[in-house]
């Protein structure tokens, strides 16, 4: 296989082609457009390999950008890549060649996936702590296992087999992206006439009829729009090059239109170089500025239009055209003839009848399902504020009691302080009042009286009565 440039032995792996383009794009000198770094993108390689903000809607796009980005700083890993087909990627017979890449890679890579897991680890907890009581020790070897773009068991070190995972994951997960994007258009497109239905039906019948004659002209201005040529047909690809590229239309050149738009030179149009060529395509149909035109229709209308190129004139299907591809393609029948033009999204409804019906059936049942949550929710609320009345209740009881013994204790206090003290038997008390002149107590008195009444005067004693006849 000829040596074409690490970019495109890269691409030889469709399941990468979203990542790759953006990651190893080497923009031109011919006056590409210069794009803004932004400061808040960070990559720990530093040197050519940027990480881009074109984002491949995987949940491990950045981990997935930064593995590529370092291996591309490798120059044997890079060698080895240009010499590879796509079977030797696909196989793992690629990802061996890690065990050869030097140390400083290696270390940057072990880095990477440390700080990988340790996302991981942070999202399950945050799930966990959402879904269950907290302190439950969790499993995180097992719940890891369900994230198949790295090894779970080994996770401080990236390995071989974390490159095998990284490559397999990602062909599959890019493989269905299309198809995740049209499902989530679709309940898009559902959710919003649901919406709109019942809305007309709050809504008393004049106040309805203004509404939906209001909904019809905003439809037909929608409507009202200039020819959409079929993407990649001759007329389309004329408009381009007239308009965009500032050429004479009379001497269009399929091959000199293919180098010109041939952004990073590498031989092929990717999904990305395609979407630019609708451009003007889209703009007859959706201004930001319209109130009728919906910036989510655009963006689906844009991937309808690749994913038409692509059917038809990618034919080895590994979503990337060459210039051989590009060049058979315009000598089709098809090529200028395009009959009425492209047909919108508005043409061809997104869902039907009976699809909108179980979604609005899932959405009452969700409904409900929310409703019986939130009234046990507002039972609980009630509950807990019962018993909080019932505990400020208590707390006031309590508070009104300790108040209580505070004054009878307070007066307690008062009544000993007036009251004389006990002294010795006898001794004279001082009170308040007599002029510093002693005062017996009360029991000194008490004592006095009771030794008063027992003490008795003694008597002298008896003569003996003399007899005065006698005398």
């Amino acid at each position: 296989m000829p040596s074409v440039g690490l970019r495109a032995a890269l691409l030889l792996l469709p399941s990468l082609l979203l990542l790759l383009r953006t990651v190893l794009t080497v923009p031109l000198e011919r006056g590409a457009p210069k794009k803004e770094e932004s400061p808040a993108t960070e990559s720990p390689v530093s040197g050519p390999a940027l990480l881009s903000s074109q984002d491949t809607g995987l949940y491990y796009h950045r981990y997935l950008q930064e593995v590529i980005n370092v291996l591309e700083t490798d120059g044997h890993f890079r060698e080895k890549l240009q010499a590879a087909n796509a079977e030797d990627i696909k196989s793992g017979k690629l990802s061996r060649e890690l065990d050869f890449v030097s140390h400083h890679v290696r270390t940057k890579l072990d880095e990477l996936k440390r700080q990988e897991v340790s996302r991981l680890r942070m999202l399950l907890k945050a799930k966990m702590d959402a879904e269950q009581e907290p302190n439950v020790q969790v499993d995180h070897l097992s719940l890891l296992k369900q994230f198949e773009h790295l090894d779970p068991q080994n996770q401080h070190t990236f390995e071989a087999r974390d490159l095998e995972l990284l490559i397999q994951t990602a062909t599959r997960d890019l493989a269905q992206y299309d198809a995740a994007h049209h499902e989530e258009f679709k309940r898009y497109e559902m959710l919003k006439e649901h919406e709109r239905r019942r809305y007309l039906e709050s809504l008393g019948e004049e106040q309805r009829r203004e509404a939906e004659r209001k909904l019809e002209e905003q439809q037909r201005r929608h409507r009202e729009h200039p020819k959409v040529n079929v993407p990649g047909s001759q007329a389309q690809l004329k408009e381009v090059w007239e308009e965009l590229d500032g050429l004479d239309p009379n001497r269009f050149n399929p091959k000199t239109f293919f180098i010109l738009h041939d952004i990073n030179s590498d031989g092929v149009l990717d999904e990305q170089e395609l979407e630019a060529l609708f451009t003007k395509e889209l703009e007859k149909v959706y201004d930001p500025k319209n109130e009728e035109d919906d910036m989510r229709e655009m963006e689906e209308e844009r991937l309808r239009m690749r994913e038409h190129v692509m059917k038809n004139v990618d034919t080895n299907q590994d979503r990337l055209v060459t210039l051989e591809e590009f060049l058979a393609s315009t000598q089709r029948k098809e090529f200028g003839d395009t009959g009425e033009g492209w047909e919108t999204v508005e043409m061809h409804p997104a869902y039907t009848e009976e699809e909108l019906r179980r979604f609005e059936e899932e959405l009452a049942a969700r409904e409900a399902e929310l409703n019986a949550k939130a009234q046990r929710l507002s039972q609980e609320t009630e509950a807990l504020g019962r018993s909080q009345d019932h505990l400020e209740a208590q707390k006031r009881e309590l508070q009104q009691a300790v108040l209580q013994m505070e004054q009878r204790k307070q007066q307690q206090q008062a009544l000993n302080a007036l009251a004389p003290a006990p002294g010795r038997e006898g001794q004279l008390k001082f009170h308040p009042g007599t002029d510093g002149v002693p005062v017996p107590g009360a029991a000194d008195d008490q004592k006095d009286r009771d030794t008063s009444e027992k003490k008795v005067p003694e008597q002298p004693p008896k003569l003996p009565q003399l007899d005065s006849q006698k005398l």
